[in-house]
């Protein structure tokens, strides 16, 4: 396991602040660094978190361009004979579709590490991420740069419980996670799948979902149905308030948790999905 970079936590808000672009914009250094290049030496970033371009969003922006021109510039890195760029990969796509011959750019002398952290903390306060591909940006970040759910939470300003959930979506099937990418299920139908163990019956639920049209309580109903079949027993409605505990620990710790008292006591069950899932819940217990 690979030994966490300490001394990140206090230092992250000054390394990313709130609005990455921004910041990099209002310089009088970076002012003077605004150059017009040749759109064909500009190549996207191959680590860019974001995947999918919307065909409307772009047509949209292209349209603005040609009215308004580029008014925020592009910021790129030099790499051999071509510039890669960092933040603003839209805004060069809607310029291509516009037969710009030139765009913009503001030129940062970065590495590569650092250049992937600026376009995935830009893309994601900008919020311009399916959920699948914050969560992969999230795990980006910590895998990089060897930082906690809490330290990401913190660069990104999402709670501890954003980013945990968020992870949990990986645990999915790809089909799952490609329903979620597409918009077809939502984040509140995923986390009612989290739920169900058995890889068939969570793909054929979530076929239910898209083919019926379920809502999320419709979603859980059809979850908890499936497992009293798996059981063959019927469940007993659960004291409010231990459901509410119940509910409050798997916002804390990002996965399913059951609660079982009894009158000489009790147990409280955390289900793990695999190694990294089960580090995961630790860091999170550890540090409350």
């Amino acid at each position: 396991m690979a030994s966490k970079k300490r001394g990140l936590g206090r230092g992250l808000s000054a390394l990313i602040p709130d609005n990455i672009e921004a910041d990099l914009l209002n310089t009088e250094e970076s002012k003077e660094q605004v150059v017009e290049l040749d759109i064909n030496l500009i190549v996207p970033n191959k680590n860019q978190p974001r995947k999918e371009f919307e065909k409307v969003s772009l047509e949209e922006l292209k349209n603005s361009i040609q009215q308004y021109g580029i008014i925020q510039p592009i910021v790129v890195r030099k790499v051999e004979d071509k510039y890669e760029i960092i933040a603003g990969e839209r805004r060069w796509r809607a310029a291509r579709e516009a037969s710009f011959d030139k765009i913009p750019c503001i030129i940062k002398e970065v590495d590569e590490k650092e250049a992937i952290k600026l376009a995935i903390i830009e893309n994601i306060q900008r919020e311009d991420l399916n959920p699948i591909e914050e969560a992969n940006a999230f795990k980006s970040l910590m895998n990089t740069y060897n930082l906690k759910q809490e330290e990401v939470a913190e660069a990104v300003g999402k709670s501890r419980s954003y980013v945990a959930n968020s992870l949990r979506l990986l645990n999915l099937d790809e089909e799952i996670q490609d329903y979620i990418s597409e918009g077809k299920i939502s984040t509140g139908h995923a986390k009612a799948l989290l739920g169900v163990r058995n890889k068939k019956d969570r793909l054929s639920i979530a076929k239910t979902i898209i083919d019926k049209k379920l809502n999320v309580r419709e979603t859980e109903k059809l979850v908890s149905k499936s497992k009293r079949k798996k059981t063959g027993k019927s469940t007993v409605e659960k004291d409010p308030f231990i459901k509410e505990i119940e509910e409050r620990l798997m916002s804390t710790l990002g996965t399913k948790v059951t609660l079982i008292s009894s009158k000489k006591g009790g147990k409280i069950e955390i289900e793990f999905y695999n190694e990294e899932d089960l580090q995961r819940i630790l860091e999170v217990i550890m540090n409350i």
